[in-house]
């Protein structure tokens, strides 16, 4: 999976489960940065959500269980 799929696939699920708009939830997730798997094996992404308190602890937790299911992400 590629950076934009996966930050398509918070906006989705983000949009379904909590409303607002696209536009705002990209904007909360920020970019995805990524790393060498060389340095980074087990999972070579991450991310640094902002907004209220609220929005980036939904984004932390989608971010979470992300992780667990898309670890390693291609450019």
């Amino acid at each position: 999976m590629t950076a934009d799929k996966l930050i398509d696939l918070l906006v989705a699920r983000l949009l379904r489960d909590h409303g607002k708009s696209k536009h705002h939830w990209r904007k909360a997730i920020g970019p995805l940065r990524l790393y060498g798997r060389d340095t980074h094996p087990h999972c070579n992404w991450n991310a640094t959500p902002t907004g209220n308190f609220q929005d980036i602890a939904l984004i932390e937790s989608l971010l979470d269980d992300l992780r667990m299911t898309h670890p390693l992400l291609t450019n």
